[in-house]
């Protein structure tokens, strides 16, 4: 069984850029003296009557440049139309009987959590059965509650701990559930708002990370205690577990709840990519000797073991991105011969593993496209067979279903033109079969997906996929959209977008999506190339992609536009102040940008790792040549500019894009502003409110390059 969802910290997304003024200036390098000059720290108080009007403000100011026109309140609709079709694939996880969906539409923008049976899931129109409706729930309750996920006790499955958020936060309250009765168990485990990851120990006891008071948070803002709360004892007298320090990103404790092969586990993630866990016996904890880089998984008797670095061990050398399979007794016992079920290339990377009961689903991306195998553990070692029938161009991903029954997966195929697929198979049956399929909501007939590559400033070639019209002039006018991330070892991959196809393709406009160093698309070495001091090079590459799409004549600055959020919103600012002759307008969404601050704001410390330290003088040094908030002068002229985030956003602080804004204005550049009030960190809490965030993008976009 897998573990817990781990914090939103592990779920963060993407963003930064390269070169620097020929003069920095000299700027405070204590702790104490961190941003004290900043005119505009005021807008830092998320929730501040002055803040607040100031949000509101700009929101009035924005809203009536972007959504007056006829086309902003199409291209709304279009977008909604979408979101909330009853033509979605309503995507579903197995748990005992039963295959659970949370649904949204129009007359169910929060949700309705409901299940029903294999057979029926198979129909084009199933009968669901409704077991929580969470519009209804947050009118009883008077909150506006936003589903966080369940989980569910095993072998029992009727018991489930509920997280609801407000708004989109992060943070999220915790209540126990019967599924059987549909209701919510009196006296049952309840947490409080807090940040929480929770796991059933067994139906009476359940391991909980929160907030437990003063010193039981990280730096980061996630727990460092856990605890064991037993049923009908307050949380307050729960048995202390563990402890992590306060340096730490995060601790949780977890039962692997396969029958026969139950046990405990003790997760601590000590930055973003290095973790240790350890092995819970008769109250003490067996630490899992490996590297702190490495990622280890549990099933049945094996110990699936990721490594994010080099590593030589048994007389054998395993490169960074190997997947490698041993016996955890064996493991435990001392013994490091392993079976090797991946070892990357120079162009191929591990995309995910997911063990059915018999066998694993390894999903490779070669060059940037989706391959799937079978892999078989047996007396002479593991088979490895290509599973059949799967389409050469694309994204695809494989799941089991349920990894205790047998071996049934789920794959989901997509790519920028092909609506996406839900097909089904059993591993060894032959050729997986269709069960679900998205409409097209555009028309793709006159559309061509390219790969190129364009040439970085040191010489590394970068990929990128190009989506246009199959006629599209060579003039250099084409309205074109350039996305990007570059960071957190994510990968950028082919997906069929409703609203980029129905409101940019069709609409004329050229996309392109930029698979830069800092992403995951070449395996660890590929997003290590940009980390801290080496930041630059994603910028670099980013820029590189932005000129070839000139160099081809398909547009040019006055028609290219940029899109990215989170680590891709620092991208988008780090393109603004480093490359501004690039580009005619950006789109800079949930951001970071004040890289002096971001380790005090929020969740801000654990990305660390990721950036560097700003409280350390020689990592501030390269810090400051890529913090967008400190490379902006009033002499500089800038691509229009908007800036959207969320007021719930609890994992990047609002107050990256509230002091750019306000910073922006204040040197008098051209300059858009919106704050959604919910939404956390994605931006909005409902499909309405997503299709109007979108809306507003591509308004912007299509005012500004057309």
């Amino acid at each position: 069984m897998p573990r817990p969802t781990p914090p939103a910290a592990f779920a963060f997304a993407a963003f930064l850029l390269p070169i620097l003024q020929a003069q920095t200036p000299a700027v405070p390098t204590t702790p104490a003296a961190q941003g004290a000059d900043d005119p505009f720290l005021w807008l830092e108080d998320v929730g501040g009557d002055k803040a607040l009007d100031w949000v509101r403000a700009r929101n009035a100011e924005s809203t009536k440049v972007l959504t007056a026109t006829e086309r902003f309140t199409a291209t709304q609709n279009r977008i909604l139309s979408v979101l909330d079709s009853t033509a979605k694939i309503p995507y579903v996880q197995k748990h005992g009987p039963h295959y659970y969906n949370l649904w949204t539409d129009a007359k169910n923008p929060r949700g309705l959590w409901r299940r029903t049976t294999l057979e029926e899931y198979r129909k084009p129109d199933p009968t669901w059965e409704v077991v929580l409706d969470l519009d209804a729930l947050g009118k009883q309750e008077k909150e506006n509650w936003v589903w966080h996920g369940a989980s569910f006790l095993v072998p029992d499955r009727t018991r489930v701990l509920l997280s609801l958020s407000r708004g989109g936060a992060d943070a999220d309250v915790v209540r126990e559930f019967d599924v059987a009765t549909k209701q919510f168990v009196p006296d049952g485990f309840q947490l409080p708002e807090a940040k929480s990851t929770v796991a059933w120990r067994d139906r009476d006891a359940i391991y909980v990370a929160t907030d437990f008071g003063p010193g039981s948070l990280t730096d980061s803002g996630y727990p460092r205690v856990v605890k064991l709360w037993r049923r009908g004892t307050p949380l307050a007298s729960a048995e202390p577990v563990t402890e992590g320090k306060k340096e730490d990103v995060f601790v949780y404790a977890y039962r692997d709840q396969t029958v026969g092969f139950e046990r405990d586990f003790v997760f601590r993630g000590v930055t973003f990519y290095s973790n240790e866990l350890f092995l819970l016996r008769s109250g003490k904890q067996v630490k899992v000797d490996k590297p702190d880089s490495a990622t280890a998984s549990v099933h049945r008797d094996w110990l699936l073991l990721t490594l994010r670095d080099d590593w030589t061990v048994g007389g054998a050398t395993h490169a960074g991105g190997s997947l490698l399979a041993c016996k955890l007794d064996a493991y435990l016992g001392g013994a490091r011969t392993f079976d090797v079920l991946f070892a990357p290339t120079e162009r191929t990377s591990l995309a995910g593993a997911s063990p059915t009961k018999n066998h694993v689903l390894l999903t490779v991306l070669d060059n940037v496209k989706s391959r799937v195998f079978a892999l078989t553990p047996g007396e002479q070692g593991w088979t490895r067979t290509a599973l059949p029938g799967l389409p050469e161009f694309g994204t695809i991903s494989a799941s089991a279903i349920d990894d205790e029954e047998g071996d049934d997966y789920f794959l989901t195929v997509t790519d920028y033109l092909t609506p996406t697929s839900l097909m089904h198979g059993t591993v060894g049956k032959g050729a997986p079969t269709p069960l679900k399929s998205l409409p097209a909501f555009f028309d793709a007939s006159g559309l061509v997906v390219e790969q190129r590559e364009a040439l970085s400033k040191d010489g590394t070639q970068v990929p990128y996929f190009l989506v246009r019209k199959k006629d599209c002039p060579r003039d250099g006018k084409n309205p074109t959209l350039l996305y990007g991330y570059g960071g957190f070892e994510v990968s950028l991959t082919p997906s069929y977008s409703a609203s980029v196809g129905s409101c940019w393709l069709t609409q004329g406009g050229v996309y392109a999506v930029a698979n830069i160093r800092g992403g995951g698309e070449f395996g660890p070495k590929w997003h290590q190339a940009a980390l801290k001091q080496n930041r630059m090079r994603c910028y670099e590459d980013f820029a590189a992609v932005a000129q070839d799409l000139v160099a081809q004549k398909l547009t040019s600055k006055p028609h290219l536009g940029i899109q990215g959020g989170s680590n891709g919103g620092l991208l988008m600012g780090n393109m603004l102040t480093i490359y501004p002759e690039l580009f005619g307008a950006v789109v800079c969404q949930v951001p970071l940008l004040d890289m002096q601050r971001y380790h005090v704001l929020l969740a801000g410390a654990s990305w660390m790792g990721e950036y560097g330290n700003p409280d350390d003088p020689a990592e501030w040094a390269w810090l400051r040549r890529w913090s967008p908030y400190h490379n902006l002068h009033a002499d500089t002229f800038y691509p229009k500019v908007l800036f959207t985030t969320s007021t719930r956003d609890d994992r990047v602080h609002p107050g990256h894009a509230r002091k750019m804004m306000a910073r922006m204005l204040e040197q008098k550049h051209d300059v858009l502003y919106y704050e959604n009030i919910e939404g956390g960190h994605g931006g909005a809490a409902d499909n309405k409110q997503a299709a109007f965030m979108s809306a507003l993008a591509f308004e912007f976009l299509w005012q500004n390059l057309k």
